[in-house]
């Protein structure tokens, strides 16, 4: 399958690229740093803006499916907006490029631990991961509106093994949450993927 990639240098965008890579399919990665990736024969490395969503429709024309393991990064001041602003124009370059299938890595905070009410809203909740879990939030959101896409969202664990770890490869495998108290971890508009 020919898939897209954004965010391939991240830490789940990593374990999902090796995934892909180890299943032979085509993986078009779109980066802020391409230098970042190791050369793959079926590796396409593409530096790329996720801001522009004129660049994004370019860089995933002609793909099967697109996947998106965004983040703007846990140190930036403006976390939240950035997220936002870069998933939208995701969702509008997917959309130009006339790509039907979109998987979206969220987070951990959209988890619904009892009904109505999502981890992000609990008391406790880290404060260094609160603008990041709020922005994932508000993507699901974007996503649940969207009428012209077939779309996919996948919460993650709140915790990752170090990358090391031969578990670590099983993520990009994972199609929901193994926390015993989360709901609808793993959220789509269609089931059918092929």
């Amino acid at each position: 399958m020919k898939i897209a990639l954004i965010g391939a240098t991240g830490f789940v965008g990593a374990a999902i690229l090796q995934e892909a890579l180890n299943r032979r399919h085509d993986v078009t990665a779109i980066v802020r740093n391409p230098e970042k990736l190791q050369a793959h024969p079926q590796l396409h490395a593409q530096k790329g803006d996720v801001y522009n969503e004129d660049d994004v429709a370019r860089f995933v024309a002609g793909h099967k499916v697109v996947i998106s393991a965004f983040n703007p990064g846990w140190s930036n001041p403006d976390l939240y907006n950035q997220q936002v602003k870069g998933t939208r124009a995701i969702i509008n370059g997917v959309k130009k490029a006339g790509i039907k299938r979109l998987l979206l890595v969220g987070g951990a905070g959209s988890l619904e631990v009892k009904p109505g009410v999502q981890s992000v809203d609990l008391p406790g909740f880290p404060a260094e991961y609160k603008q990041g879990a709020l922005a994932t939030r508000e993507t699901l959101t974007m996503l649940r509106q969207e009428t012209g896409l077939e779309w996919s969202y996948l919460s993650h664990r709140p915790t990752f093994p170090p990358a090391s770890e031969p578990e670590n490869s099983a993520l990009a495998r994972t199609s929901c949450s193994r926390m015993p108290t989360a709901r609808a971890a793993f959220q789509s508009k269609t089931m059918r993927w092929q």
